[in-house]
């Protein structure tokens, strides 16, 4: 029998990070028969797909140990614990267990110790039952045409799709391909689930309530939200769910369920695996309306609890509301104009005359919105996808107008999408002139940009421009007011008239 066994040697009460001279809890504070779930992710919700590892499971391939998650399982049971030496199996653990990362207490009795535990994990299978049948007597009818020939004798072998089978005349190789065979009684040692198995030392025997921990892989979960612009893009409503995935070869059923969001640091073994383990002190609770999760800071993650229990079924994904849907929160679109993005600044006066943009350009479209209580949010928003729809007024229809990434959101701080590009509003970016005394470690440099506007309501539009060039500068003159947003950018804010055109010209100073 395959076997994972680890020695613990008095080692269940550091563990469970106690000593059994440490105050024991009184016993209304123990914790009811149960299961609780918490899951960890560390899933990109741009690359990560359920439904695309919920396929390769069912094409049966497994990969568990990639899945971007891990989970940790509590459970709480009434045992029959043998007095004195004696051995507990456990057979609903999750097919993909950490065996290091458990945990064993006796909530009845702290002195019970754990000597020894064992992980078995070698199941029923049809390659497991044929290896056991080695040397012993079997009938395989093999298909021939429209019958069948039968083979019983001795089984010799059963590998790269071929039985050897030792008869009264010979030895015969047949094809495992469609064939069919008949096996004695099923053999000992094998077992139809994966099997915790500790060798116990307890003084009192009989019935008692424990806890056992451990960490899984194959779970994770990801954030998903859902954005509804009114008619006038200035408000609007949203909904956010969780999908869950479990692939770690057990179901929860009736449990308490928690999801952690946070960058938590875990060592990850070679080959795979994810995740990481926390500790930390409760502090602000949020609660959700039902159906929602209820939030609170937790270390310094971020813990969503669901406040009613739930079945988690593995190879299963499944959705659940993170939050209740809010309505008329107020949001801003806007439009900005890029021309130079992605430009740092030079590491020395950049004195090049032919190094310029001048290009024509269409603004990208962003709404952003506060994340604040006052406008009916405020609650930390994990990573995830946003996608945006409007109303269509001509049907009162969905329509999808974007997508975009969020990263890990705080409450009171600006979440921003990008929708793509306008359509009818474009741009032109134009150097006027340019001039460079090397004596005097002085150049200048003027621009006109030109945005025009063919849609049938004024627009307004922000223009971005860095000055790359050197880190010393001023903006000598300027059509148009703008503000510095950092130590190398401005930005002209205009409202360009309805099918009409707003012109912006400035020149810049660099000296050095």
């Amino acid at each position: 029998m395959i076997s994972l066994s680890y020695t613990l040697a008095l080692v269940t009460s550091l563990l469970q990070g106690a000593s059994t001279d440490a105050p024991q809890a009184k016993p209304q504070d123990k914790p009811t028969a149960g299961v609780a779930l918490t899951v960890y992710s560390s899933a990109d919700p741009a690359s990560f797909d359920p439904q695309r590892w919920m396929q390769q499971q069912r094409q049966g391939n497994d990969n568990v140990w990639g899945v971007p998650g891990y989970g940790v399982v509590k459970v709480v049971r009434s045992v029959e614990m043998p007095k004195g030496s004696g051995v507990l199996s456990f057979t609903d653990v999750a097919a993909w267990i950490d065996p290091t990362t458990v945990a064993f207490l006796d909530l009845d009795d702290p002195k019970t110790t754990v000597i020894e535990q064992s992980f078995q994990f070698d199941l029923v299978s049809p390659s497991k039952l044929t290896e056991r049948y080695l040397g012993r007597q079997v009938v395989i009818r093999s298909p021939i045409a429209d019958t069948f020939s039968v083979y019983e004798g001795t089984l010799l072998s059963a590998t790269q799709g071929q039985f050897v089978v030792q008869m009264e005349d010979g030895v015969h190789i047949v094809s495992a391909t469609g064939a069919q065979i008949t096996l004695g009684e099923l053999p000992g040692g094998l077992l139809t689930k994966p099997t915790l198995n500790w060798k116990i030392a307890n003084s009192s025997g009989g019935t008692h309530l424990t806890r056992t921990t451990y960490q899984t892989a194959g779970m994770t979960w990801r954030a998903d939200y859902n954005l509804v612009l009114d008619g006038t893009d200035s408000a609007a409503d949203m909904s956010a769910w969780v999908t869950l995935m479990n692939l770690s070869g057990a179901s929860f059923m009736d449990a308490d369920l928690k999801l952690v969001a946070g960058d938590v640091h875990r060592i990850e073994p070679q080959g795979g695996g994810s995740g990481g383990r926390m500790l930390g002190a409760p502090r602000v609770m949020a609660m959700a309306d039902e159906g929602g999760f209820e939030e609170k800071s937790f270390f310094e993650y971020h813990l969503y609890t669901l406040p009613r229990k739930t079945d988690v079924l593995q190879n299963s994904s499944q959705q659940i509301a993170l939050f209740p849907p809010v309505a008329n929160f107020k949001v801003v679109k806007e439009m900005i104009f890029d021309f130079t993005g992605g430009m740092g600044v030079s590491s020395e006066p950049m004195m090049d005359r032919a190094f310029v943009f001048g290009a024509q350009g269409k603004p990208s479209v962003f709404v952003h919105f506060e994340n604040k209580k006052d406008e009916g949010l405020g609650m930390p928003m994990p990573a995830g996808k946003v996608r945006v729809y409007k109303i269509d007024p001509a049907d009162d229809t969905l329509e999808f107008i974007g997508e975009d990434l969020i990263a890990h959101t705080p409450r009171n701080e600006t979440v921003r999408i990008k929708l793509g590009e306008a359509f009818d509003v474009v741009g032109e970016r134009t150097r006027t002139d340019f001039q460079l005394d090397s004596a005097a470690k002085r150049m200048s440099e003027t621009f006109r940009i030109e945005v025009r506007n063919q849609k049938s309501t004024t627009q307004s539009v922000v223009v971005l421009e860095r000055m790359f060039r050197w880190t010393n500068w001023k903006i000598e003159k300027a059509s148009a007011k703008f503000d510095k947003k950092d130590a190398s950018t401005v930005a002209f804010s205009v409202d360009v008239p309805a099918e009409g055109k707003k012109v912006i010209e400035y020149t810049v100073q660099y000296s050095w």
